[in-house]
């Protein structure tokens, strides 16, 4: 047939895969697999020897485009080049470590510098130093096994570690590195992660409130550790730590809003809108997003200076906070929180919305979720809300 978009849409898969063949372009053709993938390919002979190369995925090529790369293929072929054993020859000299630095020059651009910084953390330390020099297609799922089993204290690092190789894998395949489907890492079995869900009851967010207000004001005591010789060393006087408002204003935004960490410390003020009520972050986790703000979280930031681009100024001028760890570590420390990270205030105020009957799908929009099963972790929340109101209503008799 004449591969074109419409005939290739009605391509459907069978119980094996099969090919279909251009009636104008000979060696042109288009591979369908058991599982629906469609993938163009182009057909040559070099002497008695018959040779296969993959142009793209569908979805990845026009049928138009990938027409023109099969001209291409046909021609260099009329010219005595062989594109299949040069892309054998590529495959064998790859290394896991070349094909972890090719996938970070060809894919790494397309990825948020937080991302592409956990791949090369994870894989330049706990993967690389192992099986970095091993050619790729000698790498089995018993050595990732291994590595992987080798973090059972972190199952959910083990699994991320893994989930960044596969896309490692997966893109070389697509890029030609290695062949289609080989990817070792869909046979190791994943830890299985159990969601950490810690919410604030009122009489925490009370204490909390408490020691934001004493730390920006009186100052929040030290907590000293120092024994033996090293405690002489300590200052007599000045044992305590007041907070710049921004600090804590920082952390009750978090709690107010819903937004993630970088969220905050990166909100700039000419993203506030505080006549309509509205934040737009042009760039958060799931791409650009509005959020709405709550008459507590609008007068936290009508309270404050703006002494900089930024609403949580950094140390250099415009330049945004780092991190809020040892503000942090002080601050739930001294309110009796210590088993509260940051990311559970986010939690607290998503679970507070759920509680108040606000339903899954606004409290998803609220927190900017891309996926509705993300909300999913609160709808036991939700669920005990719509029960108390049940219960609470009236009962009507006949």
């Amino acid at each position: 047939m004449k591969i074109s978009k419409r005939s290739v849409d009605t391509l459907a898969p069978k119980g094996e895969r099969y090919f279909v063949w251009d009636e104008a372009l000979s060696g042109f053709g288009i591979r369908v697999g058991t599982n629906g993938r469609k993938t163009y390919i182009c057909r040559y002979r070099n002497g008695n020897i018959r040779r296969q190369v993959k142009l793209g995925n569908v979805g990845t090529l026009t049928a138009e485009e990938a027409r023109d790369a099969a001209k291409k293929v046909l021609a260099s072929v009329t010219l005595g080049e062989d594109p299949a054993a040069e892309r054998d020859a590529k495959r064998q000299a790859v290394t896991l470590a070349e094909l972890v630095e090719l996938f970070v020059i060809g894919h790494g651009p397309k990825l948020k510098p937080t991302s592409l910084a956990g791949y090369r953390s994870a894989l330049n330390k706990l993967v690389l130093p192992v099986l970095g020099k091993r050619p790729v297609e000698a790498v089995t799922t018993k050595d990732l096994n291994k590595i992987h089993i080798g973090l059972v204290e972190h199952p959910f690092h083990a699994n991320r570690v893994m989930a960044y190789l596969g896309s490692v894998f997966s893109w070389g395949a697509d890029n030609g590195y290695i062949p289609e489907g080989f990817n070792p890492t869909r046979a190791v079995k994943r830890f299985k992660e159990q969601g950490r869900q810690r919410y604030l009851s009122d009489e925490e967010l009370a204490r909390l409130g408490s020691v934001l207000h004493v730390a920006e004001t009186e100052g929040s005591p030290w907590t000293i550790k120092a024994t033996g010789d090293r405690l002489k060393h300590v200052a007599k006087d000045c044992q305590t730590i007041v907070y710049p408002s921004h600090v804590t204003n920082a952390i009750r935004l978090l709690l107010m809003t819903g937004c993630r960490l970088r969220e905050i410390l990166h909100l700039q003020w000419r993203e506030v809108d505080l006549g309509r009520g509205l934040l737009f972050l042009p760039d958060s986790k799931t791409g650009r997003k509005t959020v709405i703000l709550n008459r507590s979280a609008i007068a936290i930031l009508e309270a404050m200076d703006r002494t900089d681009r930024y609403v949580i100024p950094g140390d250099l001028p415009d330049q945004p906070r780092h991190d809020l760890k040892r503000p942090w570590a002080h601050i739930r420390s001294a309110a009796q929180l210590e088993d509260v990270r940051l990311h559970d205030l986010r939690h607290t105020h998503a679970s507070i919305g759920a509680m108040a009957g606000f339903g899954l799908p606004i409290v998803g929009k609220l927190l900017g979720h891309a996926s509705s099963m993300t909300t999913q972790r609160y709808a036991h929340i939700a669920d005990d809300s719509a029960r108390r109101q049940m219960q609470s209503a009236p009962h009507w008799r006949r």
